[in-house]
């Protein structure tokens, strides 16, 4: 049963999660809010699933928040999931459904990120960050997809011009709000 300030949490999780990598949970300090910048939560789960590495694992987040606020485990807390370069051991990822660019994602004509985040989804990021608080001794920090891959590469529409690789959860995401409201520290930038 879940206590007023967390979520209900689904377990579903992905047909590989046995074969990520075991971590202990003592070593998880951060949480990196991402928003899968794609139309639903069935497409999220149709990427989540792919198999990309040799290990027979993919890219996916720990959790992922749909818009009316329902939150699903893909991975548990205690496996690595890969979600974000250079920090995945120490991190939970947490996906929020949300558009972004989607379909053009490093097309150079179409990087604004203008859907903007339900109240009842937000509320649900926060009592799930909330919870995992309370779950995870050391989480002390949380961080955007953006502040952690600065990465530019090439736009897909004009290799000349370079575009940020990763800009979610994006302008629209209301950090001010959630903050005030968890007991986490935003990375500094």
């Amino acid at each position: 049963m879940p206590t007023p300030s967390s979520p209900a949490i689904v377990d579903a999780p992905l047909p590989y999660v046995d074969q990520l990598e075991r971590r202990p949970l003592a070593q998880v300090d951060l949480v990196v809010v991402h928003c899968t910048e794609l139309p639903d939560l069935a497409t999220a789960r149709a990427y989540g699933e792919r198999v990309l590495y040799a290990s027979g694992t993919g890219n996916s987040g720990h959790y992922y928040v749909d818009r009316d606020g329902t939150v699903l485990r893909y991975v548990p807390d205690d496996r690595t999931a890969h979600h974000v370069r250079g920090c995945n051991t120490r991190a939970i990822g947490i996906e929020l459904v949300n558009s972004g660019r989607f379909p053009h994602w490093l097309d150079s004509r179409h990087q604004a990120m203008d859907e903007a985040y339900p109240d009842a989804q937000i509320d649900a990021l926060v009592a799930l960050l909330r919870h995992l608080a309370v779950r995870l001794p050391a989480l002390r920090h949380i961080a955007g997809h953006e502040d952690l891959d600065r990465e530019q590469v090439p736009a897909s529409d004009d290799p000349s011009v370079r575009v940020q690789r990763k800009l979610d959860p994006g302008p629209l995401f209301p950090w001010p709000r959630v903050l005030a409201q968890v007991p986490l520290q935003r990375l500094p930038l």
